[in-house]
């Protein structure tokens, strides 16, 4: 594309368009567009040295200008997006794995990234803005893809990423309490997600029967299929877990995966309720050989005892993955958590005692603190704690450390919080930090 958000990026010819962001303005940026050779300015503002566009909202302008010149070239790809608090990044990542082992050309847009065919790329945001999701669709239109799955966040619906796209299958996992530093209630949260629901045209949705915001999602402008254990059209039963997997029925079919946890089984059987719709025959064959996406129960045995990454940071995520992670054999289960800061705060002494009651031990540590102080924040953390079954140590490589000295015998410690996360933000900048490599270089 020959228009361009991002002064570093503009080349000679090109045209700019000057966007308000959160923390930037594109207008400051002009001078050195420029500078790099754009011909033409699309500005809110005053004329400058060339050719300049005065409009009154560039946001809108651009909207209407990727429509108008894009859209045609994108609209036969098969768009599948999924909302909802927890799920979609191993839902998606799932549904990629599986279409693309089924044959079918798949990419995958979220919190992982951009993966297409073998390749992967960092991305700024689980919803890339509208511009960089055009750029990214516009390449899979060339490179042959069929299918697109997408992790479709409140955030991104309600600062219009994915606007003037008409989505084929819509997917809700589940709403829990999250985001509310930005939605400020779960009425305005829900609503947010609602809006991705119609985005569509007669499409397919696949919803939840078991969430108690089902209805926020089953709409009559789209052909809806509910899954569930109180489903009638994908009832799931006989969940059974170890740490090798899971068998389970879902209407009267028996599958296996290798993930656990009955949070899983729904993520699954997402995925089988896609490859039934699009005709696929060996199911369960394609199933029982996916795995989960980095920094979502990954696993890691040390000893007699199991080390669990897992990117749970909202509170009925924490309870899930202990719940879950409870239900396996073991001695003590030690859970190292911690909160993000600049984040909902209203979930912080919710995450805390979650951790303490379900869990034997727990180090509270820090998380991503950008411009709070970490101290702060674990006291937001343990300020209501009745319980004393918990240590608090700030520097996160130590609590690591820390967690698996404690180890004995048939343990098991759940790292929670940044999964795949290969970084931890302190004020705005990113520093390189992961969960799993500092257990990796630990045990060597």
């Amino acid at each position: 594309m020959n228009i361009k958000i991002d002064s570093r990026k503009v080349r000679p010819g090109d045209t700019f368009i000057a966007l308000r962001g959160a923390t930037k303005d594109g207008h400051d940026f002009i001078e050195d567009a420029i500078k790099r050779g754009a011909t033409t300015i699309i500005s809110e503002k005053e004329k400058t040295s060339v050719n300049t566009i005065i409009v009154k909202d560039t946001k809108k302008y651009l909207k209407e200008y990727l429509e108008n010149n894009y859209y045609d070239d994108i609209k036969g790809l098969k768009l599948i997006g999924m909302t909802g608090t927890n799920g979609k990044t191993t839902t998606c990542n799932l549904i990629f794995q599986a279409l693309n082992k089924a044959g079918i050309k798949c990419a995958y847009i979220g919190t992982l990234g951009f993966f297409i065919g073998n390749e992967k790329r960092v991305l700024s945001n689980t919803t890339p803005n509208l511009y960089e999701l055009y750029e990214l669709l516009l390449e899979c239109v060339s490179k042959g893809i069929e299918y697109v799955v997408m992790e479709v966040s409140s955030q991104g619906i309600s600062m219009g990423r994915v606007d003037t796209l008409i989505f084929d299958y819509v997917i809700f996992s589940n709403l829990t309490q999250d985001h509310l530093d930005y939605h400020g209630t779960m009425d305005a949260y829900v609503k947010e997600k609602q809006k991705l629901f119609l985005m569509t045209n007669n499409s397919i949705a696949i919803v939840n029967s078991d969430d108690s915001y089902k209805d926020y999602f089953l709409l009559d402008n789209n052909t809806n299929i509910t899954y569930g254990k109180s489903s009638n059209d994908y009832k799931i039963s006989g969940i059974t877990s170890t740490l090798k997997g899971s068998h389970f029925k879902l209407n009267d079919e028996e599958y296996f995966t290798k993930l656990i946890g009955e949070y899983n089984i729904y993520n699954i059987t997402v995925v089988i309720i896609m490859l039934k719709l699009l005709k696929i025959d060996n199911i369960y064959e394609i199933i029982k050989d996916l795995s989960s996406p980095d920094g979502r129960m990954d696993i890691i045995e040390y000893n007699d005892n199991t080390i669990i990454v897992d990117y749970a940071h909202t509170p009925d995520a924490v309870e899930k993955i202990i719940s879950n992670v409870s239900k396996l054999p073991h001695n003590r289960i030690i859970t190292m958590i911690g909160c993000g800061g600049n984040r909902d705060k209203t979930k912080r002494s919710i995450m805390g005692d979650i951790s303490v009651k379900l869990s034997d031990y727990v180090i509270f540590t820090s998380d991503n603190p950008r411009f709070e102080k970490p101290k702060a924040i674990l006291k937001d953390i343990t300020c209501k704690l009745d319980k004393k079954n918990y240590k608090i140590i700030v520097n996160r490589k130590k609590a690591i450390r820390k967690s698996i000295q404690m180890l004995s015998k048939n343990d098991i410690l759940l790292l929670l919080g940044k999964g795949h996360e290969d970084y931890q933000i302190i004020k705005d900048k990113k520093y390189p930090f992961s969960d799993k490599d500092v257990v990796l270089k630990y045990l060597r």
